[in-house]
């Protein structure tokens, strides 16, 4: 049997398992990317607290403390890789006699480990994203923060209306390359049998031996979901720049009126 044929016999008698691998991947990867920006948020926000040198001990203390807690948190987490903590944090829960897999287990998708994978992806991100966001906080003109506090608005109402909402949006680029990363980094959370478009490919091929075929097919799988990622992140910075969205329609009708 042929390449081209193993992948038609694979996707007609095998497609049910990639479509589940489809949406797990692409659920834990929006919801990692979205609340990691929040989490992310506040991360940068913690390593970003202004000490006051005449502000008492126990303020500076509580100060300092969240500050090396972000720090240490950013550090580790960027430092070690994906795989190794889901299997911390699989057999960490295990040992503290907290098993996923016992939660949801007649579920397709949605089982106790894809949520453990949630967990996983979610504080995984959220260290990126602290140093995404950092870095377009700091990349703020001093200025605006300036101005801002001249206008009577105080350090708190400055940073969450005026730099905060400008360091997303400038790195909105940077973010929308995360959200690709997590989309292809899902694929480690297989290691503790989270059900994504690995292991269900995985599954498939464990029925025919068709190796090749089966991560040719993923591999495609991947490309297109990234590509239309990149799409979405196309559109939206254009809708963010104030841009009509234009999809070549109104240049056809034209040309055709002119006809």
């Amino acid at each position: 049997m042929s390449l081209f044929q193993q992948i038609g016999y694979l996707f007609q008698n095998s497609w049910q398992l990639y479509l589940y691998g489809i949406v797990s991947t692409i659920v834990l990867s929006i919801f990692g990317t979205i609340v990691g920006l929040f989490l992310g948020i506040f991360l940068a926000l913690g390593e970003q607290i202004h000490v006051h040198k005449n502000s008492p001990w126990y303020t500076k203390a509580w100060q300092y403390l969240i500050i090396w807690i972000c720090k240490i948190y950013s550090v580790v987490v960027r430092g070690t890789p994906m795989m190794v903590q889901a299997m911390i944090f699989y057999f960490g829960c295990l040992a503290m006699g907290l098993n996923w897999n016992d939660f949801l287990q007649n579920a397709k998708i949605f089982d106790g480990l894809f949520f453990a994978g949630l967990i996983i992806i979610t504080f995984n991100t959220a260290a990126y994203m602290g140093e995404i966001v950092k870095s377009g906080l700091n990349g703020i003109d001093n200025g605006q923060s300036e101005g801002a506090r001249s206008l009577g608005m105080s350090r708190f109402q400055t940073m969450f209306s005026v730099a905060l909402p400008q360091a997303i949006k400038n790195s909105i680029p940077t973010i929308g390359n995360e959200w690709i990363v997590n989309i292809k980094d899902s694929s480690v959370l297989n290691v503790i049998g989270v059900t994504e478009l690995y292991f269900q490919a995985g599954q498939a091929s464990n029925k025919n031996y068709f190796l090749v075929a089966t991560y040719v097919i993923i591999a495609a799988i991947y490309l297109i979901l990234t590509l239309l990622t990149n799409g979405i992140l196309h559109l939206a910075k254009i809708k963010m720049d104030g841009k009509k969205i234009n999809f070549g329609f109104s240049h056809f009708k034209a040309k055709k009126a002119n006809a």
